[in-house]
């Protein structure tokens, strides 16, 4: 009897657990659905978690005041969309930073269409838990970059990794971040629409006076 109460206590416990946990899976689902339905939320969601490898945004006032001795790896990755004919990819492939110590790295972008294009760069890290502790002070991305044809820019990125990550027990192990960024054409290509036809107007005016020199001349 004693052993048959202690099966059902032990089955009892085991079905409460499973209620609990699905209700904590549940609850959890639907904050991530609210925030995936407003842009605004996700994207304060993604900051405050460091969901889906998203960085902090930092000034360099806001930088940790100690500098930890501890060094950590921090690789750069470059990509492109096919839709987009630019060649991208960074200066130096990883350096080696303390915690806490401000950084600069640079990645270049080229042009090698005949056209100007108008591009737009995501990023993220990886592994995704650092995403939290990796602040860029300074950043290329979401912001519009124009390209004339066959021009070349270099790109900087600020950043530090907060000593904090050195202690969380879940980003202890982490010893290289990679930061990774994916250039897209944009959507809005007024801008570059605006500097061909500038670029037009320089070439006709330029025939027109060199045409214009070859008539006084005869």
């Amino acid at each position: 009897m004693t052993v048959d109460k202690a099966r059902q206590t032990s089955a009892q416990r085991s079905r409460r657990n499973g209620v609990t946990g699905g209700i904590l899976v549940g609850f959890a689902a639907v904050m991530v659905g609210v925030a995936f339905a407003s842009e605004p939320l996700y994207k304060a969601f993604c900051r405050v978690t460091g969901y889906g490898g998203t960085t902090q945004v930092a000034v360099a006032g806001d930088q940790v005041a100690s500098v930890s001795n501890k060094l950590v790896t921090v690789r750069f990755d470059a990509n492109v969309n096919r839709s987009l004919p630019w060649r991208f990819l960074p200066v130096q492939r990883e350096v080696r930073v303390q915690y806490g110590q401000q950084a600069l790295a640079f990645f270049e972008a080229t042009n090698v269409s005949d056209k100007p294009i108008v591009g737009t760069a995501t990023f993220n890290v990886v592994p995704y838990k650092a995403g939290s502790y990796f602040n860029k002070i300074d950043c290329f991305c979401f912001t519009e970059q124009v390209l004339a044809p066959g021009q070349t820019v270099q790109m900087p990125v600020t950043f530090y990794v907060d000593p904090k990550m050195i202690d969380d027990r879940n980003t202890s192990d982490v010893k290289t971040i990679t930061l990774s960024y994916t250039f897209f054409a944009d959507d809005d290509q007024s801008a570059a629409e605006k500097l061909r036809t500038s670029q037009i107007m320089r070439q006709n005016k330029g025939s027109k006076m060199s045409t214009g020199g070859l008539d006084r001349k005869g």
